[in-house]
């Protein structure tokens, strides 16, 4: 199973149907790139409506066994997968690391280990639910049932590509569900990688199908497909507004994870020494590919102008590089695109009287191996006005701006001043301001003095354009279940 960059050159990765890795029907191929390198390393399937239909099949025929099956025994298979993820870490991680940019300590301590850390957790959830009862009047006794809805179309980012996968199949599957899912086209490799070490946990052929291509083509067919009546989909706001659009009338169960703008709020009696040491983390873990990273950066203003500087000196020294070597804080960008969509982007800040600070172009040292990859600077950004294209729109790079503010109300109208509300975060000692804000802000997560800390029970989600529906714990089991009432004449 372990894979290199140099053994990957040659590898095809095909579809995941009923058990079997098949070519895509029309034969076509997308070219699947290093983007360390720039470099095309491996072929994936482009697959069509076709491909989505012989999954849905082996999906339906796979349903009633599965769905039937004791939930102790199906804890028991997702349980073995994770262990299986587990004894692999060290291949999933630098295929992730390869496949992504993302630097390898990253994907080693993150990615892989909360991919199974997602099994472990719905596979015991499930043997842990409850039904409610009511007895009506004493003549009638209602309770109620819940049953999988039937094949879930799943569809994930290429910037946590495991990580986020999983948290969509493992509840699934858990709940009794069978799987058509379609990682991104750009990060295809640990998805493939996945369904071997679900063969060989025992997953029966059909419960667990992958199709592979671009979202125009194969996501839409998975979206359009009348026998799919669940749909999960994380990603961009644009392509989560044409899912409601086509999904909608279809009456779907919809959950859509869409794009954020997410603020930062210091407070000038908050912990500067953790302030900044988190604000670095959020700012540009991931090379800021991660949809909860804090992007507006607000500071009281007694405090603006140490927090800023120290701010920069931390940003100075994060060190972009081979994603490969250890010593690296960041790695490459996805994609040729992407890294020029945040080019442009920090172009029109400048152009808006926008002040570069640190950043604000490729690196001007890179190894050999990575001349031609797709990497970009750690960035931060001030004198930008709130209503700006730069500070409305997600970038979703290693791009950050830094505004002052002076009273609490206008923080709050600062955070609130977008079309997103995913997450936040709040940093100040003063506990009753903490709530306060906190309870004021339309966001879906806020996370006070902290950034990133995920406990798989809450709720995940976020408000206005930044989604619709909440994953996680008891609502990801709600998600994926149809509810029954039975009433029992005593």
């Amino acid at each position: 199973m372990s894979l290199s960059a140099t053994d990957a050159r040659m590898h095809t990765i095909n579809n995941y149907i009923n058990g079997e890795h098949i070519s895509p029907v029309g034969g076509e191929y997308l070219d699947n790139i290093e983007p360390a390198t720039g470099r095309v390393y491996s072929n994936l399937a482009s697959s069509d409506h076709r491909d989505v239909q012989a999954a849905v099949a082996a999906a339906k025929q796979a349903f009633p066994a599965w769905s039937s099956m004791r939930a102790s025994d199906r804890s028991a298979l997702l349980l073995k997968l994770a262990d299986l993820i587990d004894s692999n870490l060290e291949d999933l991680a630098r295929a992730e690391t390869i496949d992504q940019g993302k630097p390898l300590w990253l994907t080693g301590s993150l990615d892989i280990p909360r991919a199974a850390t997602n099994f472990r957790f719905f596979a015991s959830a499930i043997l842990q639910n409850e039904s409610s009862t009511h007895d009506t009047d004493g003549a009638f006794f209602n309770y109620t049932l819940r049953k999988p809805r039937g094949v879930a179309g799943l569809i994930s980012p290429w910037n946590l590509p495991l990580y986020l996968f999983t948290w969509k199949i493992a509840p699934a599957l858990a709940t009794g569900n069978t799987v058509v899912g379609k990682p991104s086209e750009l990060t295809p490799m640990t998805a493939s990688m996945l369904c071997d070490l679900a063969a060989k946990a025992g997953l029966p052929p059909g419960v667990l199908n992958v199709v592979h291509g671009i979202g125009s083509k194969t996501g839409a067919a998975i979206i359009t497909h009348p026998d799919i009546p669940a749909i999960s989909f994380t990603g961009g706001t644009t392509t989560g507004k044409w899912i409601a659009e086509h999904a909608g009338p279809m009456f779907k169960r919809l959950s859509l994870e869409l794009g954020g703008k997410n603020p930062n709020l210091i407070f000038d009696d908050c912990d500067l020494d953790a302030a900044v040491e988190s604000t670095t983390r959020s700012s540009f873990l991931n090379q800021g590919e991660i949809c909860l990273c804090g992007s507006r950066i607000y500071v009281q203003r007694r405090l603006f102008d140490e927090f800023l500087s120290r701010l920069i000196a931390k940003t100075k020294a994060l060190k972009v590089g081979d994603p490969l070597d250890p010593s690296s804080n960041q790695g490459a960008l996805v994609s040729a695109a992407h890294r020029d969509k945040v080019a442009n982007a920090v172009e029109q800040a400048r152009s808006l009287t926008g002040k570069v600070h640190c950043g604000g172009g490729i690196p001007a040292s890179l190894p050999d191996r990575c001349k031609d990859g797709f990497f970009y600077e750690p960035t931060i950004i001030t004198n930008l006005d709130p209503k700006c294209p730069f500070e409305q729109e997600e970038v979703f790079g290693p791009v950050v701006s830094v505004t002052p503010f002076d009273t609490e109300e206008e923080a709050i109208a600062l955070a609130n001043g977008t079309k997103y509300g995913l997450a936040s975060i709040i940093w100040t000692r003063d506990l009753k301001r903490a709530h306060r804000v906190a309870a004021a802000i339309d966001s879906g997560v806020v996370w006070i003095n902290c950034w990133m800390i995920r406990d798989l029970r809450t709720p995940f989600g976020g408000m206005k354009q930044s989604g619709v529906g909440r994953e996680g714990g008891a609502e990801a089991l709600r998600f994926f279940t149809e509810s029954k009432n039975v009433c029992i004449a005593t």
